[in-house]
């Protein structure tokens, strides 16, 4: 064969075996291809259940009406720290009905864009203890006259820089934590103040008074115990790092010789009280797919011990029980708690994150009933303006309270969650409401204490 016969052969031969890499590659693209098989029914934007109002969602019912013992009701006189710690907490204190306002007191500045108010109010030796959206400590008496008011910014801080803090009272002494990393002793009598006690980060939760310490979170990473004599520091812990954090952080629980600190990582560590010696460590992680307030791990649902069982939760759709003395999960609920965990009568109530008052079973966590609370202020082209935020419940009276910045205070029956009174808040609630002396107290956004009785 001549060369240029060879060429002419090469070529033909390389033009058929490409042909027939195509006819191959075909053969086998129509041999993978299935058949698309198109779901019947409406399509819906997948991120319709992230966006959508409460109008949207199915209305909650009243799953099950089931009896419930309630303790008795008590004619308690102070309501001096946070009731997470069993020897701070009246079960069921005393509170007439119909509920009426009897006097609305100034206390300083309200919530506004970038203050709020986050300190519940505490009452103890006939004075309620106020602290308002900045740095401003208020006393007021049982008739409603202001006592005394203490600004309480530190040296050199810039009014206006920090918001939250908390609120105990022990004795004759108020102890006050503020956004700019202090706590401060006050004279409950005078406002006078007897120490000041850097903690070195954002100081905005509520302290427990507890025996001669005082536990408190600050930064939301550091637990502290400090000697309430003198603010003096005796021990210090520390938890996961979290670099997100919900303003305001739990007031630290003491049950069964152990302190168990909140942190904003969503980590419970329970120390040993005396020494800050860890005993163990347990978690509220975890979310609901789809819809959630937040995506925070915060313990937003304030921690509360019962017997050998602590009880907490947190915004994104999780809400547990765990062992007080080894730390080891009892149960496991995938809704969430925006403010307060109430067990009470073999129930736990309290606030989910997708505003419902609910009702389980604690013994394993299980709904018992729910029922919705207000959710958005307005939605503006699917984007919700605002969200009304609710305060509790509380149980008082024989019956469940929960304080809303709607405006309204509800009342709820504890066997069915049925409303049974709905009672002005005029300028909305910013704080839970607490009961002393048969009279319920909560501080306004607008920053003024109300009192109702």
């Amino acid at each position: 064969m001549t060369e240029h016969g060879a060429t002419k052969g090469r070529s033909f031969a390389r033009k058929q075996f490409v042909l027939g890499l195509g006819v191959v590659s075909l053969t086998l693209l129509a041999a993978c291809e299935e058949r698309e098989f198109i779901l019947p029914g409406p399509r819906e934007d997948v991120s319709s259940v992230l966006t959508q109002s409460d109008t949207d969602a199915p209305e909650a019912t009243a799953d099950e009406a089931r009896g419930i013992q309630l303790p008795g009701q008590v004619a308690n006189a102070d309501a001096a720290q946070s009731f997470g710690t069993q020897a701070f907490r009246t079960d069921h204190p005393s509170l007439g009905k119909p509920l009426r306002q009897i006097f609305a007191v100034d206390i300083g500045e309200g919530d506004s864009r970038k203050h709020r108010i986050v300190a519940d109010p505490v009452v103890s030796g006939g004075r309620i203890f106020t602290l308002d959206a900045q740095t401003t400590v208020t006393a007021v008496s049982t008739s409603g006259a202001v006592l005394w008011q203490r600004n309480v910014l530190p040296d050199g801080a810039e009014e206006g820089d920090a918001t939250g803090g908390g609120l105990a009272a022990d004795g004759n002494v108020v102890y006050v934590s503020t956004g700019f990393g202090a706590l401060t002793a006050l004279d409950a009598t005078t406002g006078n103040i007897i120490w000041v006690q850097d903690l070195e980060a954002t100081g905005s939760g509520r302290p427990t008074v507890f025996g001669d310490l005082i536990y408190i979170m600050a930064g939301d990473d550091t637990g502290w115990a400090l000697n309430k004599s003198d603010g003096r520091l005796a021990w210090q812990v520390t938890g996961s790092d979290s670099p997100t954090n919900v303003l305001g952080a739990p007031a630290p629980v003491v049950v069964a010789g152990l302190t168990v600190f909140s942190f904003g990582s969503g980590e419970m560590q329970a120390v040993f009280s005396k020494g800050g010696l860890r005993r163990w460590d347990a978690s509220v992680l975890g979310e609901r797919k789809g819809r959630a307030l937040s995506k925070y791990d915060d313990v937003t649902g304030r921690p509360i011990a019962v017997g050998n069982v602590i009880y907490a939760g947190n915004q994104s759709g999780r809400t547990v029980a765990v062992n007080a003395r080894s730390g080891a999960r009892i149960w496991t609920a995938n809704e969430g708690a925006v403010d307060t965990v109430l067990p009470v009568g073999g129930s736990v109530f309290l606030v989910s994150d997708r505003n419902e008052l609910l009702r389980l079973d604690a013994s394993n966590g299980a709904r018992i009933w729910g029922t919705s609370l207000p959710g958005f202020v307005d939605v503006k082209q699917g984007r919700q303006a605002e969200v009304y935020a609710q305060h509790g419940p509380i149980l008082a009276g024989g019956r469940l309270i929960v304080a809303s910045s709607d405006g309204l205070m509800r009342s709820f029956d504890p066997v069915s969650g049925t409303l049974v009174e709905a009672t002005e808040v005029p300028n909305g609630a910013s704080t839970a409401p607490v009961v002393a002396g048969q009279t319920l107290y909560l501080v306004d956004r607008k920053g003024q204490l109300v009192a109702y009785r």
